[in-house]
């Protein structure tokens, strides 16, 4: 059986971020950047309302209907990730990064620092598709949601031949994203004094069309 999936909208906004916030409670990146069960309790859903308003507004929420699972995706064309320019921090005393950490917590510097350094990483002579956040609800995890909701971008993106890339954060969830064709994409960034975060890449997959050999 299929996952009913649907867009996100502005109404689904808190859904979203209470959905994230719970899916990531217990993520290796999400405990490196917010440390602490209590802190992390307390402060991490800011991140997740940061990172929703800025996919509803410059890309797409794949949420699915029972509101288990979403995923954040931003379409990035040739010649620049979705988000800031690692080098363009800096230069520039108040950039997104640095507004990133005020708005959602001004004395933690590792809000700032983890925006960077995915940017540092994240490829820009190709137009691709952008899995910035995948997230299912604790107890809903291993029903096939997650696999739903990034199949059925990565159908289109073998339709339109195009690429897709994300970051995986655990090693749990690099090894789903290599069974859905995912390859890893340079050496795993190591943050400092945390885990690693693994960059991959997917080409797309050549479609055959009803009269092909196969």
């Amino acid at each position: 059986m299929g996952v009913a999936i649907r867009t996100a909208g502005d109404d689904d906004r808190e859904l979203v971020v209470r959905l994230l916030d719970e899916a990531f409670q217990d993520d290796p990146v999400s405990g490196w950047v917010f440390p602490g069960r209590e802190y992390r309790r307390t402060t991490h859903h800011r991140l997740m309302a940061a990172f929703t308003d800025i996919v509803l507004a410059d890309g797409r929420i794949d949420l699915t209907e029972d509101g288990s699972a979403c995923a954040l995706w931003m379409s990035v064309p040739a010649d620049g990730p979705g988000h800031e320019d690692a080098h363009a921090g800096d230069r520039a005393e108040d950039d997104d990064f640095v507004r990133m950490r005020k708005a959602v917590d001004p004395g933690n510097e590792r809000v700032e620092l983890i925006g960077r350094l995915t940017a540092g990483i994240h490829p820009s002579d190709r137009a691709h598709e952008y899995l910035w956040m995948i997230g299912v609800v604790p107890g809903r995890q291993g029903e096939g949601l997650g696999t739903g909701l990034i199949g059925s971008v990565l159908d289109r993106c073998d339709r339109e031949g195009l690429a897709a890339y994300l970051e995986a954060s655990s090693e749990r969830s690099r090894l789903l994203y290599e069974r859905l064709g995912f390859a890893a994409a340079g050496e795993p960034l190591a943050l400092p004094d945390g885990p690693y975060m693994w960059p991959m890449w997917r080409e797309p997959r050549t479609v055959q069309g009803p009269g092909a050999a196969g």
